[in-house]
């Protein structure tokens, strides 16, 4: 049974929460404030959690932040407010999707349930051979190929390593600062146009219109995810 951290300072919503998610077949755990949720939810034994941003002692972003540097699960952020300056910074430290006060229960648990499918499905693909398949993009780490609806795609060995990297964290959004860091190295020569240069030549080769990716997304302000 899957485990999902409920953390929320409203009493009544935390409890609306999971009860919905029980009825559906899920364990659920709550967190009245910042300091009990980042406490539990740096544990790892939870599946998927659901963040509520504005939180008493220790605010979402920071849980957030904390949480992603640990585990990849999936972090969905919950809002009460619609500025997309919220949205984008929560995105950007790392949460997977964001649903905004008031909301209906089902699509919470729609929400959770898409999710945690993805994960699934991730984990799945990186355990026979680090495959990964996102639609019509297909990546093989093992023989270092990469596949569009079956036609091989030739990439540079930068190329591909961002590509995997954005592919094995779907819909997390990074920022120029964090990719070159991670594929190029703290302490690389060099600076963050590399990046912004190396995702204009990626969607020149996986995109079908590089103008309107559907694949490699900029997230304004923010950075770049790889969307499922």
């Amino acid at each position: 049974m899957k485990t999902i951290l409920i953390i929320e300072d409203e009493q009544s919503i935390a409890e609306l929460q999971r009860d919905y998610l029980e009825i559906n077949g899920y364990r659920a755990e709550l967190a009245a404030n910042g300091e009990i949720g980042l406490e539990k939810g740096l544990t790892g034994k939870y599946d998927l959690v659901i963040l509520d941003l504005m939180l008493p002692v220790i605010n979402g972003f920071e849980i957030c932040r904390q949480i992603r540097e640990k585990h990849n699960i999936p972090i969905l952020m919950v809002t009460a407010r619609r500025e997309d300056i919220d949205v984008i910074r929560g995105l950007g430290l790392g949460a997977d999707d964001y649903i905004t006060k008031p909301f209906k229960p089902g699509e919470l648990v729609a929400r959770v349930k898409a999710h945690l499918a993805r994960y699934e499905r991730l984990i799945g693909s990186k355990e026979q051979r680090n495959v990964v398949q996102i639609r019509g993009l297909l990546i093989d780490y093992d023989t270092r190929r990469v596949y569009m609806d079956d036609r091989e795609i030739v990439l540079t060995t930068k190329e591909f390593e961002l590509l995997y990297f954005l592919a094995i964290h779907p819909n997390r959004v990074f920022s120029k600062d964090q990719i070159f860091e991670r594929i190029w190295g703290i302490d690389a020569l060099g600076d963050t146009q590399t990046v912004t240069v190396h995702i204009r030549k990626l969607r020149e080769k996986i995109e079908a219109n590089s103008a309107d990716p559907q694949y490699i997304e900029t997230v304004w302000g923010a950075g770049y995810r790889l969307r499922v």
